[in-house]
């Protein structure tokens, strides 16, 4: 699915906490980069979060006031904006800051309530339910042991990220894979 107003593959990883999502992107990133494959992650955080830390200068003028702080250098930029009014972050409004041109494939990690094909990952031993069937938008299940019930959806193994890559590949056609 190519959200609007976004020309690329995004695939979400939806997941309870302490299942391994970053881990698996990890290696999902090793393996679409070693292809030739340029990709952007959006990742939800749940609290208020810092990139930068106290004694650094961006950190001081955004204390200071500043609703907007860029740190860029010849080889990397990060854009710092403080919201006025808390709200729950919409994917959207974050994939709209992503360079897309400059991007084959987009990998979402968390934002699960929306409303883009997700690959959820499951550990049977902790005890969890399925998100799927609840959640129509998982479009297969990556699990490290067998399910309970096999759903009627791909069931890949969430230890081999090289057969999860090949599935994201295969299913969404990145412009650039080789």
């Amino acid at each position: 699915m190519k959200p609007p107003g976004v020309e690329l593959p995004v695939v979400g990883f939806a997941a309870y906490s302490g299942t391994g999502k970053t881990t698996l992107l990890v290696s999902l990133l090793q393996l679409f980069t070693a292809r030739g494959l340029r990709v952007g992650i959006v990742k939800h955080a749940h609290h208020s979060f810092e990139i930068d830390h106290p004694g650094k200068d961006s950190y001081q003028l955004r204390h200071a006031g500043a609703s907007q702080v860029l740190i860029g250098s010849r080889r990397r930029w990060a854009l710092v904006a403080e919201m006025p009014e808390p709200r729950e972050s919409a994917l959207a409004f974050h994939l709209g800051h992503l360079d897309t041109a400059a991007l084959d494939l987009v990998l979402v990690e968390g934002f699960k309530p929306e409303s883009i094909p997700k690959i959820e990952l499951h550990r049977p031993s902790l005890g969890r339910p399925l998100l799927f069937p609840r959640d129509r938008d998982v479009i297969a299940v990556a699990a490290d042991a067998p399910l309970a019930q096999t759903p009627p959806i791909p069931v890949l193994d969430l230890n081999d990220p090289a057969a999860i890559a090949a599935f994201i590949i295969d299913r969404f056609k990145p412009a650039r894979h080789t």
